[in-house]
């Protein structure tokens, strides 16, 4: 009997059952709801931020006349895109926000957390892609596969076809496969749907080039993780006599992979990396705008040097007789050093945050669905990693925008006069653009994930060929 006749065989006995055609069509349901529901909220969230964005910048032209710092202070709002294998995973994003307000003398948090609208059911798991690879397609590998060895030494049949010389490890490869493709049976119509939905979600061509690599990455995330499984099963199976048992000890795999780990996980981090408190946070970030970074440098000292600079650089004795306005050069020395205060608190509490996704990629190593949910988060830009670029993004034209109306302040007014500007300065501060990084950069930081995975299918493949090495005839 050859490999390609046990897969066939294989394949068929699951398609004649039951159970297997009822678990596969409510996965395939689930599966094909959440990608079409994935990408009806993409669609929507990408038309609302375009828009908003559009209007924040009729508004920021349209404000009127005004002193330059009235119009910092008014400012302006970044909205973040979404990607569209965003329809896939949106991760992090509803816990990240939507928008970052960008003023004078402020670095802000993104704004408009979907997670604080939902209601206490939905914050109880969102259904998305994701959740359904993750989590339910393990769940029918582990109904498929549990039976294949120990349900055919119950019913005698393992040891027919060993008696007619079949090799064990050319029955669990042909095993291997005949599960592999009752799973193609769920994943390629799904696999249709998804491709659609994204070819439909990228507007354009560059969107489409975009986000192919991702896609290729996060698909090869996923077939280390299912193909874990499907060696698991079959080592589990292999290794017990009785069916029963290896069932129970992978449901208790599955519930410790999926529903313990996270949870596990997070709390690990959090112990490992801790990050300050939002109360704390601001508080550090007040104190040392009052008193200044090393605490010897208060507001007050600061501003005596910078006059004495200032006089001593254009050679007059009185503010009076400056050819510029201090009062702009002022504000800008104040933003400097602002920018360097949060420079020092957000970098601290973002590298924090990294250090914990970085934990919770290597657990993957114990529970691989901490890695593959990194990876995928990874490649749908999702994940914490791609808002702090966009932040970072954000806060760069925000400091841009503040410099330049500081600095028409200073060299083309005079001191104690009513100086007003219009839409004629406002446009020359541009509108913001904000440019995903390529999927080279999101793979970079998304190695430590794709090792653990390589790391566990390696890890179930050598624990299936030892457990198939052990079956004998009698």
């Amino acid at each position: 009997m050859t490999i390609r006749t046990i897969a066939h065989k294989e394949f068929i006995e699951m398609w004649r059952d039951d159970r297997f055609r009822v678990a596969a069509v409510i996965v395939l349901i689930l599966l094909v709801t959440a990608l079409g529901a994935g990408w009806r909220h993409y669609r929507n969230v990408s038309a609302e931020r375009a828009a908003a964005q559009m209007q924040m910048r009729e508004n920021w032209l349209g404000q009127g006349k005004k002193n330059p710092h009235g119009a910092a202070h008014y400012g302006t709002y970044a909205f973040k895109p979404m990607l569209p294998l965003g329809l896939v995973d949106s991760g992090t994003d509803a816990y990240t926000g939507a928008a970052l307000y960008l003023e004078a003398h402020k670095q802000n948090n993104a704004k408009y957390l979907a997670a604080q609208d939902r209601t206490s059911l939905q914050r109880f798991g969102e259904l998305t892609a994701a959740v359904v690879l993750q989590v339910l397609l393990p769940l029918v590998i582990v109904l498929l596969g549990f039976a294949a060895f120990a349900g055919e030494r119950e019913t005698g049949t393992l040891r027919q076809l060993l008696s007619l010389g079949v090799k064990p490890h050319d029955l669990a490869f042909g095993k291997a496969l005949g599960i592999s493709g009752a799973l193609l049976l769920l994943l390629v119509p799904a696999s249709v749907v998804g491709a659609t939905a994204i070819i439909l979600s990228g507007a354009n061509g560059q969107n489409a080039a975009f986000d192919a690599p991702r896609l290729l990455v996060m698909s090869l995330g996923y077939v280390l993780y299912l193909a874990g499984f499907i060696g698991l099963a079959l080592a589990a199976s292999a290794f017990f006599r009785a069916a029963r048992t290896a069932l129970i000890v992978l449901l208790g795999f599955w519930v410790i992979n999926c529903l313990i780990a996270p949870r596990v996980a997070a709390d690990l981090s959090e112990r490992v990396a801790p990050v300050p408190s939002s109360a704390q946070f601001w508080t550090n970030i007040a104190d040392d705008l009052r008193n200044g970074l090393d605490g010897h440098n208060p507001q007050d000292k600061r501003a005596r040097e910078l006059l004495d600079k200032t006089l001593k650089e254009y050679g007059v004795a009185k503010v009076e007789d400056l050819p510029v306005n201090f009062s702009g050069i002022s504000l800008q020395a104040g933003e400097a050093h602002s920018d360097r205060v949060f420079d020092k608190h957000f970098n601290h509490l973002w590298d924090g945050y990294e250090r914990q996704s970085r934990i919770q990629q290597w657990s993957g190593l114990v529970a691989p669905l901490l890695a593959v949910r990194s990876l995928s988060m990874g490649m749908a830009a999702s994940d914490f990693a791609h808002h702090r670029r966009f932040a970072h993004a954000a806060e760069v034209y925000r400091r841009e925008m503040v410099k330049k109306l500081n600095l028409d302040i200073a060299f083309n007014s005079k001191a104690g006069q009513t100086y007003l500007q219009d839409e004629k300065l406002w446009s020359q501060v541009p509108d913001f653009a904000y440019a995903p990084p390529p999927a080279s950069w999101a793979v970079a930081r998304q190695t430590g994930s794709l090792m653990a995975l390589a790391a566990w299918l390696v890890a179930s493949g050598l624990l299936a060929f030892f457990a198939v090495r052990r079956i004998r005839v009698n």
